[in-house]
């Protein structure tokens, strides 16, 4: 079912995507409220990742290397913690790495007093790259929000993030959040 789900278009996602979260009416089961809302979520997200995903290729960037940049918009890492940000081994980080130093975005300098250790910047070009991408898809996604009224939006902020801190909070929801993104990459290599 969700295989189905992911490889609608965008279009027809946004038109469904709120009959998928309006679960629990009158005449509906428990399961199929479950389902409504799981189907909704997994729209919602193959919406999401579209314009994530248009917004990157519009900057000339794939969304990793989007997601990359963003990630250094909050300041210098070291390559182990993006390794670990991103879900992958340390080896697998330096080929991102290397297309990001070569586009001048990024460059790997190494961490004083850790000579095995090498921290990753953005440089000037690439600060504005993801500063230019992170406003575009944040207005992009706004959009998403703008028929629902201030208390709706407000609303939903606060559900999504009580679930976002909850799943964080658990070592077991953590866990599986890095299964699934590695599944999610072995299907997007195919």
């Amino acid at each position: 079912m969700y295989c189905r789900v992911v490889g609608e278009t965008a279009q027809q996602v946004a038109a469904t995507a709120t009959q998928g979260c309006a679960a629990g009416g009158p005449g509906t089961s428990a399961d199929e409220a479950h389902v409504d809302v799981a189907t909704g979520l997994v729209q919602l997200a193959t919406l999401v990742q579209a314009i994530y995903a248009r917004v990157s290729e519009r900057h000339e960037l794939t969304p990793v290397q989007a997601r990359l940049l963003c990630v250094l918009l909050d300041g210098p890492r070291g390559m182990a913690e993006l390794a670990h940000c991103f879900g992958v081994e340390k080896a697998a980080l330096t080929g991102l790495m290397d297309r990001a130093e070569r586009r001048g975005l990024a460059r790997r300098s190494p961490v004083p007093g850790d000579r095995r250790a090498l921290q990753v910047t953005l440089t000037d070009a690439g600060h504005r790259t993801a500063a230019a991408f992170h406003a575009e898809v944040g207005a992009e996604l706004s959009r998403l929000l703008a028929p629902l009224g201030p208390q709706d939006r407000e609303r939903f902020r606060s559900l999504m993030a009580g679930i976002i801190a909850r799943c964080r909070a658990s070592p077991q929801a953590v866990k599986r959040a890095r299964e699934l993104r590695t599944r999610w990459r072995r299907c997007a290599d195919r």
